[in-house]
């Protein structure tokens, strides 16, 4: 084949391609490269170094933002973990079973910040205090048969709950639970925390913290066999 056929043969693909397989090639011509014209989305060409430039600062961008996004995370979830630890040491100190679940619901609410919290027991010992944010029913999940299902799932649930729910944890408040956080406490009951804001708790939160707090309050409170 002759030379003018090859160049006649050769269409913006077939240098694309070769450009590819020799990333070196603007290397070893870099009048070339500078010669260059890559059009942009806004104002006049570049060369292809500028252009290059451009695109690496863009990249450095996104990943200094990226890193700030991971270093903020990572600065919540240490508060959350230093809030968490408190309230294990609080149950930790307590000796009765009153001290305990004062001790839980205090933590919670300085620590925490919630607008509503309900600790439910399934047990009616006359060592409980009465308080509005206690609930003690000795029949236990049978009593609540609107939670049936989050009481067969075992699991952090965390939204807007429906009504009949907060009717039967929040009672006259129940309107002010925006939103909320219902963790299972075992086989001995359950916590709720309620917020007046609607995106406070919602589905897509991680549960990892939730679940810890549920598991320490549980153990907690397995120290106090129930007394009728």
């Amino acid at each position: 084949m002759s030379e003018l056929s090859v160049k006649d043969s050769l269409n913006a693909m077939d240098v694309a391609s070769y450009l590819r397989r020799h990333p070196q090639f603007l290397g070893e011509f870099p009048d070339i490269a500078m010669t260059l014209m890559v059009p942009r989305e806004q104002g006049p060409a570049a060369s292809l170094a500028s252009y290059q430039l451009d695109v690496l600062r863009d990249k450095n961008r996104d990943l200094s933002r990226r890193l700030h996004d991971l270093i903020e995370i990572a600065h919540e979830n240490e508060s959350l973990m230093v809030r968490v630890h408190t309230l294990t040491l609080a149950q930790m100190r307590a000796t009765t079973l009153a001290d305990t679940v004062r001790a839980v619901v205090g933590a919670l609410t300085e620590d925490f910040h919630p607008d509503l919290v309900r600790l439910v027991l399934f047990r009616a010992d006359p060592d409980l205090p009465a308080a509005e944010w206690l609930i003690a029913e000795p029949d236990g999940v049978a009593a609540f048969p609107a939670f049936a299902e989050f009481f067969k799932r075992a699991e952090p649930l965390c939204g807007r709950l429906q009504q009949d729910k907060l009717d039967v944890l929040f009672g006259k408040h129940a309107d002010d639970a925006r939103s909320a956080v219902l963790l299972p406490i075992s086989d001995i009951g359950m916590l709720a925390v309620g917020s007046h804001d609607e995106n406070r708790f919602h589905p897509g939160m991680g549960t990892v913290f939730l679940k810890l707090i549920g598991e320490a309050v549980s153990t907690a409170l397995a120290r106090f066999p129930i007394r009728r």
